[in-house]
């Protein structure tokens, strides 16, 4: 992912109020992120742990997208699955995120979900940055699951902004 300023990832929220977006947090090392290993910016609100942010480059164009979720539950000992970058967690390390929708359907209550690494990491996962405790048994090259990861992700902002 080509780096973005603050300014480029506050504009981007196609969800949220301007309020909300000036009072959004952006990740503790953002001077230091990975942005060459990211295949989108995705965090959890230090602030607001129920809250976090997806920023995806689509095109030309940038998307930033709030999500919010519950707090985990008790730890339970099965896997869960990220719908977006497909790699299998402890349950608890998958967490159900919903995104108000775009314009005036977010504005009537419309959402949208999916199931998410709850840490956002997606893209550190794929590429083998970011320990898993789960053995996995992804046979593909961190390209091509890059690649689904991007067609997925497009698949979510697509449901957000229609």
């Amino acid at each position: 992912m080509e780096p973005l300023s603050a300014d480029d990832i506050r504009r981007s929220f196609v969800n949220s109020t301007k309020s909300q977006v000036k009072a959004l947090t952006l990740p503790q090392n953002f001077a230091e992120l990975p942005w060459e290993s990211l295949d989108f910016l995705g965090w959890r609100d230090p602030k607001a742990p129920n809250r976090g942010y997806l920023v995806v480059r689509r095109d030309a164009e940038v998307t930033g997208i709030a999500v919010t979720t519950q707090a985990s539950g008790k730890a339970r000992r099965f896997a869960g699955l990220c719908d977006l970058c497909n790699t299998t967690h402890h349950v608890s390390d998958v967490a159900l995120f919903a995104a108000k929708r775009a314009g005036s359907a977010g504005r009537a209550g419309n959402t949208v979900g999916t199931y998410i690494c709850a840490d956002l990491a997606c893209s550190l996962y794929i590429r083998g940055l970011k320990e898993l405790d789960v053995p996995q048994g992804e046979t593909a090259t961190p390209e091509v699951r890059a690649e689904r990861l991007t067609t997925r992700l497009h698949a979510f902002a697509d449901r957000v902004l229609a």
